[in-house]
């Protein structure tokens, strides 16, 4: 039986060009996200990465420019795969509500404390602390 998706909603004080450009422009991700060596916001895009002692892959399997980036999860070292959807959705130039949907977290082994849909559901917020402070123009 498949859980349900990992889903976290917040409001961001900044354009929707602005996360955008947060979401795919690897230098600015560096800041705030992960710091890939290249990225590119095009369907089938595939990188490798190591970050927190694993080797990481992301397949771009969506993409609506400004809206939309899906991505597929994967862990090469590890069975499973998991779905990341980011959607952006406009409320005025200066405000942003960002959707973050991961689901299929539960296809990692859950005996490794990291692949636990507790340990993902942290690290997303953290996560979305990191944007914040990186985009948000009320901030700092």
């Amino acid at each position: 039986m498949l859980a349900d998706p990992i889903k976290i909603e917040d409001t961001i004080n900044a354009s929707i060009e602005k996360v955008w450009s947060a979401l795919t422009n690897p230098d600015e991700m560096a800041q705030w996200y992960f710091d890939v060596p290249k990225f590119d916001a095009e369907e089938g895009f595939q990188i490798h990465f190591t970050s927190c002692d694993y080797l990481h892959r992301w397949v771009v399997t969506k993409v609506v420019p400004h809206h939309l980036i899906e991505y597929k999860w994967l862990y090469p070292d590890y069975p499973g795969e998991s779905f990341l959807t980011i959607e952006l959705l406009y409320i005025n130039e200066y405000s942003t509500k960002v959707v973050l949907t991961h689901s299929g977290v539960e296809s990692f082994p859950q005996d490794k404390p990291d692949f636990t849909r507790e340990s993902f559901e942290k690290g997303w917020t953290e996560i979305f602390k990191n944007l914040h402070e990186y985009v948000d123009e009320t901030v700092g």
